[in-house]
């Protein structure tokens, strides 16, 4: 890790997290060194992004295939009524630029594939899954897993989300949920709806676990995996094991990506 060198803007930024016992100029270091992919600039995307950049992380990239529409402006706070019709990516960095011009960012607008997941995750440090449908956070665990690279994963619905981390070594997200539930079983936000306020409370989770990954503090949500309910305000903590039998992360583990496995709309 090289040296953190701050001038006066630099400690005046970073300030609250410099003042911090365990974090101070070595954990700022370890965040400006890091790279973190967060896929999908929607309504977990969009809070993960924020606080990313705010934070100081050093190159923050940004996967996402979409456009802005005025619908997402209840809940996708880095978007405006000006970026109206333009791509997510797009938007996603003007808002880290005039956030903090310290990152470095990378957008890439494109749709995340069987073709090109694994070479898109084994960039990056960490990934964030901020993914709004299941044939993608089956797509990013698996690929996640093949690289060996660190993700957090986040959902809602309605008025719950959750959010796990998984680690190279297991479990990872098939051991939750070994297959994706029939279509229509499970609608997205379109159809379903969704709390504004809710992706910000599951995304500043996700953030907060990419943070402390990269500065090398606290306990990751591994093992285990949070279920939040907005109506009922509360946590529930669920206990999570690796799965011997998965076929992604299990004694048999897998080789490659199957195009097949991946049926549906990866569009995030």
């Amino acid at each position: 890790m090289s040296e953190l060198r701050l001038d006066a803007e630099g400690l005046e930024r970073y300030s609250r997290h410099l003042f911090l016992d365990g974090v101070g100029e070595e954990g700022q270091a370890a965040l400006r060194d890091s790279s973190i992919l967060v896929v999908g600039a929607g309504g977990l995307g969009a809070p993960v992004v924020q606080y990313l950049a705010a934070a100081g992380v050093g190159t923050l990239a940004v996967a996402d295939d979409d456009v802005v529409e005025r619908s997402n402006l209840q809940r996708q706070v880095i978007h405006a009524e000006s970026d109206i019709g333009r791509p997510k990516v797009e938007s996603a960095g003007e808002f880290v630029a005039d956030l903090n011009p310290d990152v470095a960012f990378e957008g890439h607008e494109t749709r995340v594939s069987s073709e090109n997941a694994r070479s898109l995750v084994g960039e990056y440090d960490f990934v964030v899954d901020a993914a709004d449908n299941f044939p993608t956070r089956y797509l990013i665990n698996d690929a996640c897993e093949l690289e060996g690279v660190p993700r957090s994963f986040g959902a809602v619905h309605r008025f719950e989300g959750q959010a796990a981390t998984f680690l190279p070594e297991g479990p990872c997200y098939r051991c939750v949920f070994p297959e994706a539930p029939p279509a229509g079983v499970a609608p997205d936000c379109a159809t379903a709806g969704v709390l504004g306020v809710l992706p910000g409370t599951i995304g500043c989770l996700q953030a907060t676990e990419a943070i402390k990954h990269a500065m090398g503090i606290g306990e990751q949500l591994t093992g285990k995996m949070l279920v939040y309910d907005a109506l009922e305000p509360g946590f529930e903590e669920i206990t999570i094991a690796r799965n011997p039998a998965c076929p992604v992360c299990g004694d048999g583990g897998m080789d490659s990506l199957d195009a097949g496995t991946y049926e549906g709309d990866c569009r995030v």
